[in-house]
């Protein structure tokens, strides 16, 4: 398995984890749990902050938790879903910038602005 230099995380898991994030209403849940910090949010709150309820929130909790993005708990008669994994989302983003430029010419520098 290919990882990237620097990495602990494979090309494999990336391209998984970016394969879960490749729809815009789980984008949508994601944002809305790291927005609700780790305490999370109950089911119920987080359908109705992300217009996503039911079998499709259902679904789409399933994947984000397969990718080891988001965790989910039940505390009495709630499910509470968090978002879990920032070093992940962190280590996603740094893949990505990591050789940022890397192949330019050494005169081009970095123009990102």
């Amino acid at each position: 398995m290919k990882t990237h230099p620097d990495s602990t995380l494979s090309i494999v898991e990336v391209a998984s984890t970016f394969a879960a994030l490749g729809s815009e209403q789980r984008l949508s849940v994601l944002g809305a749990l790291v927005r609700a910090g780790p305490d999370g949010l109950s089911i119920g709150a987080l359908g109705k902050k992300c217009g996503v309820t039911g079998s499709t929130l259902t679904h789409h909790m399933r994947i984000l938790t397969q990718a080891g993005l988001v965790q989910q708990k039940r505390t009495g008669r709630s499910i509470i879903c968090a978002a879990v994994e920032y070093q992940r989302i962190e280590a996603l983003s740094a893949f990505l910038l990591r050789e940022c430029c890397a192949d330019c010419d050494a005169t081009e520098g970095h123009k990102h602005d």
